[in-house]
């Protein structure tokens, strides 16, 4: 594993039970992938498993309040521990469960990430970082871990199976509007971008952070709305559109994030976007 140390792990034991299709288990319920990769949906991020012949390596983990469902539904797919959790961000939806982790298994994140936490005073940040990229290698499976750029924060990790041709987008994907952090470097320019970098990858399945499992083509189709979405905010700036007018005057049935009123992009980013396509604007 690139630039991280190592470490010993307890020994936790586990009872086994093949999962093929999606169960249910208290809020939360579980889906096959591909061979060996499973999602967690439910309350909080879509949570990632990889199983392999020397232990689990999970992608996210949700709630400190979901650490026992988790740990039940792992244990249907593998009899191994829980080695390793890679962060795709430092929101507490995605990596709350990290204090419920820390003591048994090692947590990986982008340093941007690890700073967000700390920042935010999370328990439980990270004792491994990256910058560019990393991987962890357990029981003949490599799983690669990504910093691409900034998106939905600046510390969005993308997490890549080479071996099934699959990413974990971690809140950077979703199959609803998506939340532009601004607060914690968020940037839809550089979110755009990022996608650019994602769709490098050789994958045809994506895991969101929220949602339904993504073939490639609704990767594509997320970075064309978000470039469409930020042409659009572009075009009614220069129209001389006032920032308090933003929120109405974006909406347009061509654009279905404009059309979530609920959603997180249309309740929780706008002021940042408009801002951020002004300033690009020079206004």
């Amino acid at each position: 594993m690139k630039n991280l140390m190592r470490y010993a792990f307890p020994t936790v034991v586990f009872v086994f039970t093949a999962v093929t299709t999606a169960q249910a288990q208290g809020s939360l319920s579980i889906e096959q992938v591909k061979d060996g990769l499973y999602s967690i949906s439910g309350s909080g991020g879509n949570v990632g498993i990889r199983v392999t012949t020397e232990g689990v390596i999970l992608i996210d983990d949700k709630f400190p309040r979901n650490f026992a469902e988790i740990q039940e539904l792992v244990s249907q797919v593998s009899d191994q521990p829980v080695r390793y959790v890679l962060n795709t961000h430092h929101h507490g939806d995605h990596s709350g469960g990290n204090i419920e982790y820390i003591n048994i298994s090692e947590i990986i994140a982008h340093q941007n990430a690890r700073d967000n936490m700390v920042r935010g005073n999370q328990d439980a940040p990270p004792r491994l970082v990256f910058t560019d990229q990393t991987a962890v290698y357990l029981g003949g499976v490599e799983v690669r871990a990504f910093y691409m750029g900034r998106g939905h924060t600046n510390g969005d990790a993308v997490i890549y199976f080479p071996d099934l041709q699959t990413v974990h987008g971690g809140d950077l994907l979703h199959t609803i509007a998506p939340f532009i952090d601004y607060a914690n470097g968020g940037s839809s320019k550089g979110w755009v971008s990022t996608m650019n970098n994602i769709l490098s990858l050789d994958f045809d399945t994506a895991i969101p952070g929220h949602g339904d499992v993504m073939n490639r083509n609704d990767v594509v189709a997320f970075r064309n709305q978000m470039e469409a979405v930020r042409a659009r905010m572009a075009e009614l700036i220069r129209s001389g559109m006032a920032k308090n007018e933003a929120s109405e005057r974006i909406r347009t049935s061509d654009l279905s994030w404009t059309m979530q009123a609920d959603g997180l992009f249309m309740q929780r980013s706008i002021p940042g976007f408009y801002d951020e396509i002004a300033a690009e604007l020079g206004r």
